[in-house]
């Protein structure tokens, strides 16, 4: 099998995960729990870490007990247990793992400076050293990351701080501590930062608002799973695609005469003998060292297109896992002579990936905040989960437009609305039941919400009843409720999901802190609650997203309705928005400011990516197959003089935002024209004359090589 194109061959690893492994487990858990061989070996935590912390005179309590950043005995003693844990695996180097700001285009999505935990001593000796300063801060240069003006190089510095809510982890010979980075000035250099006060925020303003309700409690957590999309392609033709290679998308290429058009692929089996399967199975092992639990794994609406989704967990560590879970899929990929694509909108159509943020929020001491039932049975109080509700309902009203701003990466402008995510219009979607008691509530009649399940009886003797939920689901909405949580949809594939939940949290924490407010100032909780909802109930909407006419009719109503990412991202300065989040402790600002001017220089420079890559490609690639086939390619040499006179204009915008805007009307008009002129000469030239690798090449791994 060595001898076999890597494409071709089934990776020992993936059937180590599926038979092997199993096997090696030992007594298989089915009905208590019980270790597992080689789960979260590559993670510092739970018995994995108890065992080296006890042999330095600590207890797993100590690790889990997040205070001990501030003892001044136990960061040596932790730092000690986490060397011995990492020489035993194999491992010499450290380093702080931190996510810089708007890093879609960064391996990883992460920034790091791995370290030698080797010593060398003046006598010639060596010896292994890791000591608590060491884990417990860094410091490197915050100027040549994305920082909005916030650092420059005469004021470059840029420090870390450990996370110790995020576990360290080992991949190869390095271990990785998650860390938060700031300026000098403390101002937030990362994605981190800003998620961590924001939950915060949260979970204080919870405690707040739930003891005035009669529930005493400690504070509250964000839980949050992550549904991963993703394509895998074959290598060889992605090679064969500058695009591709340097902005994750293809900015010409034809359609074939197959697409997605039998929704065959939605599903559907995994060749138990193709790459993809073998390249996922090593992903999932991977993972499953690391104590990422991929329970799901299943191809998507396009070909070539998967998905993977964990178990729930929260939020610092979700959105942490996410991030090592997308490096690793770009790098088993290449294993299997495939490339992982992250992009939102790699083809065009064809559905784009997304990464559906399913949100909760649970009370330290359990209680589920959007689960009724539990609420009620925990609390004693029925009136707290309609008040949940309410501040909910509120938030997204009032901060739509943040959380549009959220999802403005440059791959959505290809996705959202089209037949395959949410439209732009931010409404909510609570289902006929919730919506019937809310509306009750708020007119007045306060009882408990208990939700009816609807049995659906298949008609056949044998067969099991299924019992329905009260809520549908709908796919069209970009913030529906069901299942006990909320499932933002619009987020896109290629995302760091911090400023997602960063404003998820900040908007819900601001509503509690309203509720709490006006309590204090003798209101009642169901008064304020009732109050919110006739002010801000239009934005739960059960219809169809994807109806042509909702759009004009959500304007009318005042719902967050914007098309465009780049006005979207303009909306974090916003007065109302910037004082959320500087009264929740989350932006100043100055960090407001960065962020805006960081986010559209991002936008920016992947359409100048984008169109340096199309003008290229025509240029040196389809004029030239054209020539040789004999077809006239004056109109691809013009389309090319207009792209070029398009990128002069935004070279010469006022300013960034300008910049961007004109950024936006070239991606998707200019290009677009220009793209139709180039693929209608694909469609007329002959296979053996097109030089670079069409759709056909890309798109069907499963169906054999066409060119």
């Amino acid at each position: 099998e060595g001898t076999k194109p890597a494409s071709q061959r089934r990776s020992r690893a993936s059937t180590f995960f599926s038979r092997e492994l199993v096997f090696k487990m030992g007594p298989h858990n089915v009905d208590k729990p019980a270790l597992s061989v080689g789960y979260g070996e590559d993670v510092f935590k739970g018995a994995i870490a108890d065992k080296y912390l006890k042999a330095n005179g600590l207890q797993l309590a100590d690790l889990e007990d997040y205070s001990w950043i501030k003892d001044s005995a136990k960061p040596d003693k932790i730092a000690k247990a986490i060397l011995s844990w990492a020489l035993d695996r194999g491992a010499t180097n450290f380093c702080h793992w931190f996510q810089p700001m708007t890093s879609t285009f960064r391996h990883g999505d992460t920034g790091q400076v791995q370290m030698s935990m080797l010593e060398f001593n003046r006598d010639g000796s060596t010896t292994f050293e890791l000591k608590g300063k060491n884990i417990l801060f860094g410091e490197t240069d915050g100027s040549s990351y994305p920082n909005g003006g916030m650092r420059a190089t005469h004021t470059a510095g840029g420090y870390l701080a450990i996370d110790p809510s995020s576990p360290v982890f080992l991949r190869d010979d390095c271990i990785f501590i998650p860390a938060c980075f700031v300026s000098y000035n403390g101002k937030a250099l990362d994605e981190k930062t800003p998620l961590h006060r924001a939950h915060q925020s949260m979970s204080k303003q919870g405690a707040r608002l739930f003891k005035h309700m009669g529930m005493e409690i400690t504070g509250m957590v964000n839980n949050i799973g992550l549904e991963q999309e993703l394509f895998f392609i074959p290598r060889e033709a992605y090679e064969r695609r500058m695009d591709l290679q340097f902005t994750g998308r293809t900015v010409l290429g034809r359609m074939p005469a197959r697409g997605q058009e039998g929704c065959d692929h939605y599903m559907a089996p995994i060749h138990v003998d193709g790459p993809a399967l073998a390249c996922m199975k090593e992903i999932q092992e991977q993972c499953y060292k690391l104590g990422i639990p991929l329970k799901t794994r299943h191809r998507e609406v396009a070909p070539n297109q998967y998905e993977f989704a964990p178990e729930f967990g929260s939020v610092i560590t979700q959105t942490d896992q996410n991030l090592v879970v997308m490096q690793i899929c770009e790098e088993v990929a290449t294993k299997h002579g495939l490339v992982a694509l992250l992009q939102e909108k790699p083809f065009a159509g064809v559905n784009g990936s997304g990464k559906h943020n399913n949100w909760s929020i649970s009370t330290l001491c359990g209680a589920q905040l959007l689960n009724p039932g539990d609420l009620t049975a925990k609390s004693g109080n029925a009136e707290i989960f309609p008040v949940v509700m309410a501040a909910i309902v509120a938030a997204v009203d009032e901060y739509g437009d943040l959380m549009r701003m959220s999802i403005a990466s440059p791959g959505n402008d290809f996705r959202l609305g089209a037949m395959e995510a949410p439209p732009s219009v931010i409404s909510t979607y609570l289902g006929t039941q919730m919506t019937a008691y809310l509306k009750d509530f708020m007119e007045g009649n306060v009882y408990e919400y208990k939700p009816v399940t609807t049995p659906v009886d298949l008609g056949v003797d044998i067969l099991p009843v299924v019992q329905a939920p009260c809520e549908d689901r709908n796919r069209t909405s970009p913030f529906p409720y069901g299942g006990h949580r909320f499932e933002f949809r619009a987020v896109g594939s290629s995302q760091n999901v911090s400023l997602v939940n960063t404003v998820l949290n900040a908007a819900t924490a601001k509503y509690f802190a309203v509720i709490s407010e006006r309590i204090e100032a003798g209101e009642t909780a169901v008064a304020v609650a009732q109050d919110l909802l006739k002010k801000h109930s239009k934005v739960v909407f059960n219809g169809n997203g994807y109806d042509p006419t909702w759009p004009d009719e959500a304007d009318k109503l005042g719902i967050n309705h914007i098309d465009s990412g780049v006005e979207a991202i303009n909306t974090i300065v916003a007065p109302k928005n910037v004082a959320m989040f500087k009264e929740m402790g989350v932006f100043d600002e100055e960090e407001c400011a960065a962020r805006r001017e960081i986010l559209l220089e991002a936008y920016v420079g992947t359409i100048e990516m984008e169109v340096g890559c199309m003008i290229d490609m025509i240029t040196q690639y389809a004029v030239p197959s054209a020539k040789a086939a004999g077809i006239d390619s004056a109109a691809m040499a013009e389309g090319v003089t207009q792209l070029k006179a398009a990128l002069a204009g935004i070279h010469g915008a006022a300013d960034t935002y300008e910049s961007a805007k004109l950024c936006r009307i070239l991606r998707l008009e200019t290009m677009i024209k220009v793209r139709t002129i180039v693929d209608n000469v694909e469609a007329e030239c002959p296979a053996n004359l097109w030089s670079y690798a069409t759709y056909k090449e890309l798109l069907f791994l499963d169906s054999g090589k066409f060119k």
